[in-house]
């Protein structure tokens, strides 16, 4: 059967999007009561372990020290409180677990969030061998249209739950993000691209993808085997890989994620019911 890029393309813009913060109060809305230095100590020693305390069981989690500049940014929040009472305030089955907007602390049911941050970004640390299996902590971030350098917020960040694929649906991906990448380092084919989409024009869309395919400068991307065995035995949203920065990973208490995920949600998809965090550091 041939895949339909034009559907598999939207799918992805659509689920990137629900990773993105707001430019504006990411950049310009400073809570006092938690400013952040920016300049952070990047010596912090190894096997840093953070414990993520929910109504539905605690998180163990250790961070990458391939990824210093959010290493040490994490645990800065972390030691000054910034994350306590904070909640999980987007969540999708199947996809992953989203907190750490300041905005959330005792938000008042139905309110809209995820806008918030602690006033500045935190440049790209992206690592090949740093995916996203089931279980990682990952950073959010502004889309490309207003962050093309892929910045982090400073202090929303994610969880993925993710999903089992099939090696024909790898295959897809594969393919799909080769495209992916070359459209959107090719303004001029981003702008046909867009246009496309906006407008629905799904031929001209799938036509435009095939002569793509013959550039001489189109490359074509392959997950790396190991990558793809984890994400067909445990789990995750490889679409992801080389967008957002990967920065830890739960070593215990996966089973929460599960449960946290299931929640019932609203159409922003918030929980019905608060699903408050406090993190605490372990080991440093």
């Amino acid at each position: 059967m041939r895949t339909s890029y034009f559907s598999l393309f939207l799918t992805i813009i659509l689920t990137l999007s629900f990773l993105s913060c707001n430019s504006e109060t990411e950049n310009k809305t400073v809570s006092e009561n938690y400013k952040i230095e920016t300049s952070f100590n990047e010596s912090t020693l190894p096997d840093t372990l953070v414990l993520i305390e929910t109504p539905y069981g605690n998180m163990k989690i250790k961070l990458y020290d391939k990824t210093p500049k959010h290493k040490a940014n994490f645990i800065k929040l972390v030691k000054s409180g910034f994350y306590d009472g904070l909640l999980f305030h987007r969540v999708i089955k199947d996809f992953m677990i989203q907190g750490g907007d300041p905005d959330s602390k005792d938000a008042p049911a139905g309110k809209m969030l995820g806008n918030g941050g602690p006033g500045y970004q935190i440049d790209a640390e992206f690592v090949p061998e740093l995916f996203h299996k089931k279980g990682v902590i990952a950073a959010a971030r502004e889309g490309d249209a207003v962050n093309p350098q892929k910045k982090s917020s400073g202090s929303q960040f994610y969880i993925v739950q993710g999903r089992k694929f099939t090696d024909e649906e790898l295959n897809a991906l594969e393919e799909q993000i080769s495209l992916g990448n070359y459209i959107s380092s090719h303004p001029e084919i981003n702008k046909l691209a867009t246009q496309y989409r906006m407008t629905g024009n799904k031929p001209a869309f799938d036509k435009l993808l095939e002569e793509i395919k013959t550039k001489q400068d189109y490359k074509p991307y392959k997950i790396p085997e190991n990558q793809r065995k984890i994400y067909k035995t445990i789990g995750g949203t490889p679409h992801l890989d080389g967008n957002y920065t990967v920065f830890g990973e739960v070593i215990e208490g996966l089973d929460v994620i599960d449960k946290i995920a299931a929640s019932e949600t609203d159409r922003n998809d918030r929980p019905l019911k608060d699903v408050k965090m406090k993190i605490k550091i372990i080991t440093e």
